[in-house]
């Protein structure tokens, strides 16, 4: 039995989306299972292994629900394009380099090395369309303990011949030969279908990809209604579809108690695309720094949350340029002022709370029990020593919590687990 104890300032959220604090307090772990927090060291923990953090912030790990790993070498570039221009300008072009396993392996190595180090504990990871290249971006985040969901990106029409598979049936083949291999063969990276979105996947491909979920059971990656360019071209595509998110629903592949599924942004999903999503129990990833910098818009997430849709965070690295949640945080929040002050002002402001909410809770419920310390989750958590942000100033506890959202450095973080393991941050 694996059992330990660490003490410090504790932070969750309940699931009201309130964030509770737990002042020099204990939280618990045994065989990777949160037992609970509590004020004091419960007797029958006295022999368990003691860690003692001192004033220094525990949180549950951060859960990243949608970030592209074949980006990251050129994040922070391309930022004055709109979405589908900067696909071609710089996303296919990048992503093509990956059916070279040598330049794959030097980049996927910053970006392991990057998420390993960040406060991020489960991620959901576009790769690219190279079955070598993914399975190699398997290994590298299976060896960090860090867990994740890796896509194989389908993409058969309407991009460039470069990145374009050969046809329908060899995207289809791939993908169930990838899936079939690695569906068991790494504890802690699995396989998640990802059609990169419906304009470059043919319906052959979408209905083989629909077949391939049912027999192996692997849940579902996408993008959805992020752009207005883009949800017209899919109308065009899908004259028999009301809206965007059918085009995935007709082929299974729209959530359901047997497809879990993410979709990425949301930002003009409508009333009919939103019921859909609450029926069939899709997660949304709310990517606010991208939604910005390729200029698509501000999700109505205020309103996601207040219908009880399934919200968490993604980065979006490239679109984002940073790979910090907390980043993802306050942008969420400071993107709903915006939202709030010049589009609808029946949708309030997010708070500090709710955004955590999303980046721990909402997000950490497409991986399973975690994101939160309650007894009999999934023990992810994240030491952070906030000296560095050092004021005079007397703080509540909720404004140094705040305080640390907003001018986090991954430098900060002294100590990572997740389902119990120690990561290791050098």
């Amino acid at each position: 039995m694996n059992r330990f104890a660490w003490k410090g300032q504790i932070y969750h959220t309940n699931e009201k989306r309130e964030l509770e604090i737990f002042e020099n307090s204990w939280v618990l772990c045994e065989d990777g299972i949160c037992k609970g927090v509590f004020k004091e060291l419960p007797e029958d923990w006295k022999d368990a292994v003691i860690t003692d953090f001192g004033d220094r912030i525990i949180i549950p790990g951060l859960m990243d629900l949608h970030v592209h790993a074949p980006q990251y070498t050129y994040r922070g570039t391309g930022m004055d394009e709109e979405l589908l221009d900067w696909l071609e300008k710089y996303a296919f072009p990048e992503e093509a380099s990956y059916s070279d396993l040598e330049y794959a392996g030097k980049a996927y190595s910053l970006f392991v090395r990057d998420l390993r180090r960040s406060a991020t504990t489960r991620a959901s990871i576009f790769a690219s369309k190279h079955v070598p290249a993914t399975e190699l971006l398997m290994e590298m985040l299976d060896r960090t303990g860090l867990k994740t969901y890796v896509g194989k990106v389908n993409m058969d029409r309407n991009c460039p011949d470069y990145i374009r598979e050969e046809s329908a049936e060899v995207s289809g083949n791939d993908t169930e030969k990838w899936v079939a291999e690695t569906v068991d063969k790494f504890e802690n990276a699995k396989p998640i279908l990802t059609p990169r979105f419906i304009p470059t996947c043919s319906d052959e491909v979408m209905s083989r990809l629909g077949e391939i979920q049912k027999k192996y059971g692997v849940p579902m990656q996408s993008h959805i209604s992020e752009n207005p360019g883009e949800i017209a071209w899919v109308s065009e595509l899908c004259p028999d579809t009301k809206f965007y998110g059918e085009a995935y629903d007709r082929f299974g592949l729209f959530g359901g108690e047997n497809c879990p599924t993410v979709m990425a942004h949301c930002v003009y999903s409508s009333e009919e695309e939103q019921e859909l999503i609450k029926k069939r129990g899709v997660w949304i990833a709310h990517c606010p720094q991208s939604n910005i910098n390729v200029a698509s818009g501000i999700a109505p997430v205020r309103s996601f949350l207040d219908k009880g849709l399934k919200v968490g965070l993604g980065s979006d690295v490239a679109g984002g340029s940073s790979l910090s949640i907390f980043r993802a945080m306050t942008d969420a929040v400071m993107s709903s002022k915006l939202r709030w002050r010049l589009v609808d002002s029946s949708l309030h402001q997010l708070s500090i709370a709710d955004a955590f909410y999303m980046a721990t809770r909402g997000g950490g419920s497409f991986f399973g029990k975690t994101g939160a310390f309650e007894e009999g989750f999934e023990f992810d958590a994240v030491v952070i020593d906030d000296f560095a942000l050092y004021t005079p100033k007397k703080l509540s506890m909720h404004d140094r919590f705040e305080r640390l959202c907003y001018l986090y450095t991954d430098s900060k973080i002294i100590a990572k687990c997740v389902a119990g393991k120690m990561i290791d941050l050098e």
